[in-house]
């Protein structure tokens, strides 16, 4: 048995997610309640991917990714449990999903709100740039900031 593994969202992790979101920043700062997430996960919209991973058959992260965005995904939603930061599971998880995305596209997109300092830090050890802000997107005074990582233009010259 692997103490890690990715593997596809499954409707039965829904409350481990809700639980690990409910607890989170930016989600708390944002003002996300319990049912909002419930609805998310109770099917997943369309058009999405979802990936869990796993600590010793513990959830410990998810990352939701909106497919066919810009030559590439978005990811429109990352979180690691309190408990598995610091681990580099979300390192992995990030990993994961990078291959899954370029394999079919050259542009990972994510956003990340101006307030979160350690997700704007960890992407960007990751390789992520940011390329647009957002004002009072989500709330009023606060900023969502867009983020690419790329493999290069999605097309060749001429």
């Amino acid at each position: 048995m692997n103490p890690e593994s990715i593997r596809p969202f499954a409707p039965e992790d829904a409350p481990a997610l809700v639980a690990i979101l409910m607890r989170s920043e930016p989600w708390i700062r944002l003002g996300y309640k319990a049912a909002e997430w419930e609805r998310l996960f109770s099917p997943l919209p369309p058009g999405r991917e979802a990936y869990v991973i796993e600590q010793h058959d513990r959830v410990a992260g998810f990352a939701l990714l909106r497919l066919k965005f810009l030559f590439g995904d978005y990811l429109e939603l990352f979180a690691i449990a309190d408990w598995a930061r610091g681990h580099t599971l979300g390192r992995r998880l990030l990993r994961h999903v990078e291959s899954v995305t370029f394999s079919r596209g050259t542009n990972l997109f994510a956003c990340v709100s101006d307030f979160n300092e350690p997700a704007r830090r960890f992407y960007g050890k990751q390789g992520y740039q940011e390329i647009g802000v957002l004002s009072d997107f989500l709330i009023e005074g606060s900023a969502e900031i867009l983020l690419r990582k790329t493999r290069g233009p999605a097309r060749s010259g001429p």
